[in-house]
């Protein structure tokens, strides 16, 4: 999956003259948290979040004072080593860039200009359509050794039992370098019957962690 097919395309942005007034204003109607600071010709320049407007204004604790620090210019407050994206970059590789560089959001350019942004909640809603955990189903976690042998064989077992797979997931087993952990999350609610077949088969299943399953 591409970031073009799950980035917001309607991106509320401001310039660095725009002051921190305009500013929380503008977050407060559309109810956002992250601001975008362009050029007059759309390109990115810089970035404001809600956190940092709430460090530039007034206290709270001091109502009525220090009112014209809301006069000030976003460029006097906004980051400029601004971490962006392309439109045809992989979910995957911008979930990346969150984790690495502890990001909350991340602008997304095309020829330079500011085309869309991706938050962390809509990372984190695209990651669950990509497991398919907001769907009812089971997951079941398989230890194998090979990949590519052991997909056409589970997949083959699981088309007997004419379930449709939700979602398949690959990662290291961390107490060996030779296997990898397949987690496969199939539209059924009782897979007794499945994982019994997986097992027959040979296959390690780790979860559900059922030793002895009645007959």
């Amino acid at each position: 999956m591409i970031v073009e097919e799950v980035m917001r395309k309607k991106v509320f942005s401001l310039q660095p003259t725009d002051t921190i007034e305009a500013a929380i204003k503008l977050m407060k109607t559309k109810k956002i948290r992250h601001l975008p600071i362009v050029d007059a010709d759309n390109q990115l320049i810089g970035l404001v979040n809600a956190s940092k407007l709430r460090e530039a204004s007034p206290s709270v604790f001091h109502i009525g004072e220090h009112l014209e620090d809301l006069q000030k210019p976003l460029e006097k407050i906004m980051r400029t080593d601004v971490i962006f994206g392309h439109p045809l970059d992989f979910v995957e590789e911008v979930a990346g860039l969150f984790y690495e560089h502890r990001i909350s959001c991340l602008p997304i350019t095309k020829d330079k200009k500011l085309v869309g942004i991706i938050t962390e909640t809509d990372l984190l809603r695209t990651m669950v359509e990509l497991t398919g955990a907001h769907q009812p189903g089971s997951q079941i976690e398989i230890r194998v050794a090979n990949i590519t042998e052991a997909l056409c064989d589970i997949t083959a077992i699981i088309q007997k039992r004419k379930a449709n797979i939700l979602s398949v997931l690959v990662y290291p087993d961390k107490k060996d370098d030779h296997y990898k952990i397949l987690v496969i999350r199939v539209q059924m609610i009782n897979p007794i019957g499945l994982i019994e077949d997986f097992k027959k088969t040979g296959y390690h299943v780790l979860w559900p962690n059922m030793p002895e399953i009645s007959k």
